[in-house]
């Protein structure tokens, strides 16, 4: 078992402390979350925690209790094969996790005295979770959002942060920021270069700490900037985009349809960001959290295969249905919600899409506001994820639209 006792200081000097704007408290960090994401991440904040003065050496890593089936054909818990085999043998097989990375199936004893809360894991889980959180966490401990989706306000129907949920939610000024760019976890995990952005406004010293959490160079560069709406968003509508991405690879239109693709995806990812959210700055969308993770997530992200097949499918479909001189069975939504259900079942093994549900969300919302025009991009992507257009008009919302645009919300 791992030795947590702190090296510098004791517990009781850490809890005096304010870890957001002290360069000398012992940053106690827990990863939320342990899936393919989580999994990967804690390869690289399990090293670095290991080496930098300022942390504790332990990092515990909430996972969801479930059994697992071993080569043997045994079974057994999760965190107990995590902690015996340092892998992830269900979400992260084949990859070592360093020692100090320490699997906890219960939340408060995860969370006990955290300094830095690292959230990985799909959104929906939170409101239960974070009740918990709030009460184990440090009383001013500061967040990192890896969860690359959106929440709207059930009233307004207003897009709002993941990031400022947490934050409303976890209360006494809890300040989060967000972890985006272009990462394919397994990519990650095995130490391939690649870039991040952090994007937070914590203060100094606070931000550069939290860079230096997860800044593995050379193979993982974090750049920092201060623009948490346009990088969320950026991670976020970067999945809806990918299914159109995997809509052209079906269709095996080539790189020049979906080069087009992107430019076109980049420019409404921009486009709404500004639209609802103050202070987003177009420099970000120039960030690995913006234009790079666009780029990669629609050549080797889980949206872009899952789209990749729903497509597939769609179109033998429609070619037996002519064959039949039928079109859909049942209601087409429901034919196209079915077929995604199956994929993600069959292919995603446990973990989930986030391109899906963010393309219904946004979809209502600015079919709600009468902004549809603006978006033809994510408007037939849509169309054709839920509402059974053919495959091939995608080609269609691979278009340019006027910039000047109602911005009377």
């Amino acid at each position: 078992d791992f030795d947590n006792t702190p090296t510098k200081f004791t517990k009781s000097t850490m809890m005096d402390s304010n870890p957001q704007n002290s360069a000398e408290q012992l940053e106690k960090v827990c990863i939320i979350g342990s899936g393919n994401w989580g999994s990967a991440i804690s390869t690289l904040v399990g090293r670095n925690c290991m080496r930098l003065d300022n942390c504790e050496t332990r990092v515990n890593m909430w996972v969801f209790e479930e059994d697992v089936q071993l080569e043997d054909g045994s079974t057994q818990k999760l965190t107990e094969v995590i902690n015996t085999r340092h892998e992830n043998v269900k979400y992260l097989p084949g990859i070592s996790l360093p020692s100090n990375v320490v699997a906890v199936p219960d939340l408060a004893e995860a969370c006990e005295g955290a300094t830095l809360l690292i959230f990985v894991l799909p959104h929906q889980f939170l409101p239960k979770l974070l009740p918990t959180i709030r009460r184990a966490s440090h009383p001013s401990s500061r967040g990192v959002s890896l969860i690359k989706g959106l929440d709207f306000c059930p009233e307004t129907k207003l897009p709002l942060l993941i990031s400022r949920a947490i934050e409303e939610a976890m209360g006494n000024d809890f300040q989060c920021g967000v972890l985006m760019g272009a990462n394919v976890a397994n990519e990650v995990a095995l130490g391939q270069m690649c870039e991040s952005t952090l994007a937070s406004d914590f203060g100094a010293p606070a931000d550069e700490l939290t860079r230096l959490v997860f800044d593995s160079p050379p193979s993982f560069r974090v750049q920092h900037v201060s623009d948490v709406a346009g990088a969320e968003i950026s991670g976020a509508l970067k999945n809806v985009i990918a299914l159109g991405a995997g809509f052209v690879d079906a269709l095996q239109l080539g790189g020049n349809t979906k080069a087009a693709l992107l430019r076109v995806g980049l420019r409404e990812i921009a486009k709404f960001s500004h639209m609802f959210f103050d202070g987003v700055k177009d420099e970000t969308f120039m960030q690995s959290c913006g234009m790079a993770d666009l780029i990669t997530t629609c050549y080797g992200g889980r949206n872009r295969k899952c789209a990749e097949a729903f497509a597939l499918s769609r179109l033998t479909c429609d070619e037996e249905k002519k064959d039949e001189g039928n079109t859909f069975h049942i209601d087409p939504e429901m034919e196209c919600q079915n077929m995604w259900d199956k994929i993600e079942s069959d292919l995603l093994n446990g973990q989930k899409l986030q391109g899906t549900p963010a393309a219904k969300e946004v979809h209502a919302l600015l079919s709600s506001r009468n902004l549809l025009q603006f978006f033809p991009l994510m408007d037939t992507i849509f169309q054709i994820a839920f509402k059974g257009q053919p495959i091939g008009t995608i080609v269609e919302g691979i278009i340019d639209v006027p910039r000047e645009m109602n911005s009377n919300l």
